[in-house]
Parts: structure tokens; C-alpha cells; sequence
């Protein structure tokens, strides 16, 4: 079975990641269309070993496409996907437009591919944000063998999650702080990026937390279950791709960490890398252009019952963002088409 793609946002990261993802895993693609605002159109951009130029957003009819996987802001999508889906066309979303709709389904595909259903409701289904896909990867299999109580996360976020200007930025004050008169003032973050971290992700709420920490718990409870506390720190630090979380687990059932690891080990979408010495873990650096959610650190914690501790690390573009937008296309062709 073949199908009709539409990468909408094809010039961004995430876009071009969604292009590159769909010619590794040899997607089966019948035609393929690449759009953006009028501004890049003409642009050429590669599929494969194809070249794709780049046409009008606006003036596209989605009749007669298949799917259409949008990696374009919440407000272009909100003028863009409801057409899309009117005229037949499947969304598959990366904003956070209908990530807390109830009748939109949000979704991991190692985590809950059942609510995949529910996507003919709107004909939308959307993807969760790039903190909390890679969570509950490392998340599910624990849950589902001993039930996670609560969890404290602390991220530590690669500015790509920011967008191509945010990297930018980095790498224009980094070389600033070396040469006088190239210092860069910060505009796509609070404060300096480069050789410093920042505690703040998105606007603040009235609560004191951030709006990405507030997705953290909302996503997961949609994402795993409704009965899970989940308390998020997310931090902006100077890496350009990957994504790393310190997450602290509490259970309702006791689990051993050599347990946890062996269960980990045998999980779909996850790679166990953790030796007790030197370099015996994954950094962000490491996990660039990778596929797979890697868990290190996996150690018991004393101060709590029932209380484990790991280290996630993930490609916020690929798990984050392109490749979980393309398993669940994936998911899609296998259950309905």
C-alpha cells in the first residue's frame, strides 16, 4: 500500500528531518509534496535522492492527499490542518494546537498506538511535545509492570527545541564571547545561552511553572494515565540537539533496578546503556541521529519506597518531533489503510 504525503513546514528543522526520516525507513510513498510559506517557494529540498521544490502552503488543495504531517507553529496550523482535515486529508500535528483536545488523539506509538482510533473524530492526530515523547518511551514499561505513582523530571533541553534561530544564537554568542565586539544580546532566550543554562521553557503560568513543565504532566497523563503526578523542571542548555532528563520514579509496587534494566533492555524504541564506571552512559551528544531512547543511570532510590532513578537521553528532532510524527503515520497505514 502506497499512499499521498504533504510535509507542511518542509524548510524547518523538523520538516527536513521528516524528509530525511521518510526516505531511512523507505516510507511507501505513491507522491510527495513539500510545503512552506510563499516565501521559500521554488526552494529546493531533498527527498532520498530526490529533489523536492518547495510550493505555496496557501494555495494548496489537500483533496486527493492521504496525510499530511504539519511542522509549522500552532497558529499556522489552526488555519491550515482544519482545512486539511475537511477536505479529507489526515493530519498528523507537531504543534501543541491539539495536543489537549479530548477528542484529538495524542500519540506514542510504543506508548498507546490503541488511541490511534479515536482519530476520525477530527481526522487530526497530534504528537506530543519533544520532552515528554522520550519520557514516556522510558516510562510505559516500567509503568506497566509496576505502576508509577509520581515522577520528578528535571530536562535539560538542546536549543533546536527552540528552532533554527535559537541555534543560532548559540553559536553566534559562543564565538561572540571569544571575539570582542561580535557579543551577540540574547533574543530568542531570557538571558545568554552559550556557557550557561536557563531554567525557563516557554511562558510562565500563574502557578510559578512553565508551560513546558505544565505539558510534561498534562501529555503524560493523556499519554499513559490519568492517575500519574508528574512535576517537571525544564531547562534550556547550551547543546544544540538532544535532549537529557534526570527522572526520579516512584512506584506503587516494589521493582528492583536490575529488574527495571532487564525490562528496559527488551523494550521497543529504547537502548539500555549503563555500566557503573566511567563514560558508562549516553550523553546528547552521542544520541544525534539516532532512532532510539536511551536509558542510563538506572539505580535505586533509598530515600523513597519503591524509588528508582535513570537518566533518558534522545534526538529532540527525530524522537522529539519527526520520527514519532512518522511512526504514527506508520501506525496509520497499518490500521487503516
Amino acid at each position: 500500500m502506497s499512499i499521498s504525503v504533504a510535509i507542511v513546514g518542509a524548510t524547518g528543522n523538523v520538516g527536513r528531518e521528516i524528509l530525511n526520516i521518510l526516505a531511512d525507513r523507505k516510507f511507501p510513498v505513491s507522491r510527495i509534496v513539500a510545503l512552506a510559506s510563499r516565501k521559500s517557494v521554488g526552494t529546493e529540498i531533498s527527498f532520498g535522492d530526490e529533489l523536492l521544490k518547495v510550493k505555496d502552503l496557501e494555495t494548496f488543495d489537500f483533496k486527493n492527499w492521504d496525510v499530511a504531517l504539519f511542522a509549522i507553529g500552532s497558529e499556522a496550523t489552526k488555519k491550515y490542518a482544519a482545512r486539511a482535515a475537511k477536505d479529507g486529508c489526515t493530519v498528523i500535528d507537531n504543534s501543541s494546537l491539539f495536543r489537549y483536545d479530548l477528542n484529538v488523539p495524542l500519540i506514542v506509538p510504543e506508548v498507546n498506538p490503541q488511541d490511534i482510533e479515536n482519530y476520525k473524530n477530527k481526522n487530526i492526530i497530534a504528537n506530543p511535545n519533544c520532552s515528554t515523547a522520550q519520557m514516556v518511551v522510558a516510562l510505559k514499561p516500567l509503568h506497566d509492570q509496576a505502576k508509577i505513582k509520581r515522577v520528578v523530571v528535571s530536562t535539560y533541553q538542546s536549543v533546536s527545541g527552540a528552532g533554527k534561530n535559537a541555534m543560532d544564537e548559540l553559536w553566534l554568542q559562543t564565538k561572540g564571547i571569544y571575539v570582542p565586539g561580535q557579543e551577540v544580546t540574547p533574543k530568542n532566550f531570557t538571558k545568554q545561552i552559550a556557557f550557561n543554562v536557563i531554567p525557563h521553557i516557554d511562558n510562565f503560568l500563574p502557578d510559578g511553572q512553565t508551560k513546558e513543565e505544565w505539558k510534561m504532566a498534562a501529555e503524560t497523563k493523556k499519554i499513559l494515565d490519568s492517575k500519574i503526578k508528574v512535576t517537571a523542571t525544564c531547562v534550556r542548555v547550551p547543546v544544540f540537539v538532544g535532549h537529557a532528563e534526570s527522572i526520579n520514579i516512584e512506584f506503587e509496587h516494589p521493582i528492583e533496578e536490575s529488574e527495571a534494566r532487564e525490562i528496559l533492555r527488551y523494550s521497543d524504541g529504547i537502548l539500555v546503556v549503563d555500566k557503573k564506571e566511567d563514560g558508562g552512559y549516553i550523553s546528547p551528544l552521542e544520541c544525534v541521529g539516532d532512532y532510539n531512547t536511551f536509558v542510563s543511570r538506572i539505580r535505586q532510590d533509598s530515600t523513597i519506597e519503591n524509588g528508582l532513578n535513570i537518566w533518558c537521553v534522545s534526538d529532540n528532532l527525530r524522537k522529539g518531533a519527526a520520527l514519532n510524527a512518522v511512526q504514527i503515520a506508520e501506525l496509520y497505514i497499518e490500521k487503516f489503510k
